[in-house]
């Protein structure tokens, strides 16, 4: 059994945050239904591609079924509306409005299926000053105060190299998504979510927003450090960098001892995270005066034996590569039917009774639309209707 077995979802979403919070449904064994246009999602047009199927399409539309639907035809509502009958959930991420334009909104389609949950997620939300505006992973990084304190200290603004406000609102979705359907077991009715990508760069803001609530101080880059602890960052070491975290009261003299300054466990400047931050700049250079004149495996080696955390920095053909990797099944083969074997990340998330499962690629372009309609009981005038002019 798996835990979400049971589940139909309607993924209307297209390019990131609609797709990865589908895709986490479908792992967890959810029948995600990839409602697609006639000529596809923007991401099946992305490189790089493999005998012409998207790899960036691929990756987060996995475990899914696909159809394909013109949603601005009769017909394609008509099918719309027969699967909303019948789903637990739908999945979209079109600018606010647009929805409405098209008939397919949650205060019609509740009349239809008033169980249904129905998740909109949009770069600012549906209601606010800015919620017209179209959402980008970049944009929302600038203005919720993600880029201002990322990248080394007193350089230019950087976005985080992940596009974390897609990827975190895609999480809050499904986490919305989940708490719907708990509160459904007992109510009995379906709700509205609304995620946006400009709460999610805020939420994740923690530390930021405390630094600046508690001191009156503005955020500020900090480079690989953390913003209120020390020492936890990467350090130089001769052949390359590192990172350790060492600031606990425990780790923090076992620390000093081992890279050869005692004196800094006793030293004022440093005596606690504070006085370390405050300090930062001298604290840091003469720890690397001393971690600069061995190898990263030297120093790894010593904090791994006293159980100080830290670790290498390794690029993606390493971190993919590792023994941890493949010991936690994070990369998993699946064959697709026009690209062959292809490799996807693992479920991160192992539960011990309905575990996830990667078990099947994502889907051809409309790959699945006659046997969907079919199963909903669309008349076979219509799926005709609609699977021709699909196809034109």
């Amino acid at each position: 059994m798996k835990a979400l077995e049971n589940v139909t979802v309607l993924d209307l979403s297209q390019v990131m945050a609609g797709p990865y919070c589908g895709m986490l449904l479908a792992d967890m064994g959810a029948d995600v239904i990839k409602v697609e246009p006639p000529k596809g999602e923007n991401t099946r047009h992305w490189t790089p591609q493999v005998e012409g199927e998207s790899g960036a399409y691929m990756a987060v539309n996995r475990n899914k079924r696909g159809i394909t639907l013109n949603l601005k035809s009769d017909e394609g509502k008509e099918v719309l509306y027969e699967l909303a009958r019948k789903a637990d959930v739908l999945i979209e991420n079109y600018r606010p409005g647009v929805v409405k334009r098209l008939g397919i909104d949650y205060e019609t389609l509740k009349e239809i299926n008033p169980g249904l949950i129905y998740c909109s997620i949009s770069g600012f939300g549906q209601y606010g000053p800015y919620s017209s505006r179209g959402g980008y992973d970049l944009i929302a990084q600038g203005m919720t105060g993600i880029m201002s304190v990322t990248g080394e200290r007193g350089g230019n603004p950087v976005k985080c190299g992940l596009p974390i406000t897609d990827l975190g609102a895609a999480l809050f979705a499904t986490y919305g998504i989940l708490s719907a359907l708990y509160a459904r077991k007992t109510s009995g009715e379906g709700q509205f979510i609304d995620a946006s990508l400009f709460d999610t760069g805020l939420a994740l803001s923690v530390w930021e927003s405390v630094q600046y609530w508690y001191t009156d101080e503005t955020p500020e880059p900090t480079g690989s450090g953390h913003r209120l602890s020390a020492p936890y960052q990467a350090f130089q070491a001769s052949d390359g960098h590192f990172t350790v975290g060492a600031d606990t009261a425990h780790h923090y003299p076992v620390f000093c001892q081992l890279i050869g300054r005692p004196e800094m466990a006793e030293d004022e400047r440093f005596k606690d995270d504070a006085s370390r931050i405050q300090h930062l700049d001298i604290f840091v250079s003469m720890i690397e005066e001393k971690t600069s004149q061995q190898t990263r495996a030297y120093w790894l080696e010593k904090f791994e034996e006293a159980g100080i955390p830290a670790g290498p920095i390794n690029t993606y053909p390493e971190s993919l590569s590792d023994p941890h990797t493949q010991a936690r099944e994070m990369v998993v083969n699946v064959e697709h039917a026009t690209a062959g074997t292809q490799k996807v990340l693992g479920v991160p998330v192992k539960l011990s009774k309905t575990p996830g499962q990667v078990s099947k690629p994502a889907p051809r372009l409309g790959e699945h639309t006659r046997e969907v309609l079919q199963e909903i009981g669309c008349r076979e005038d219509l799926i005709e209707s609609v699977t021709k002019t699909e196809t034109v």
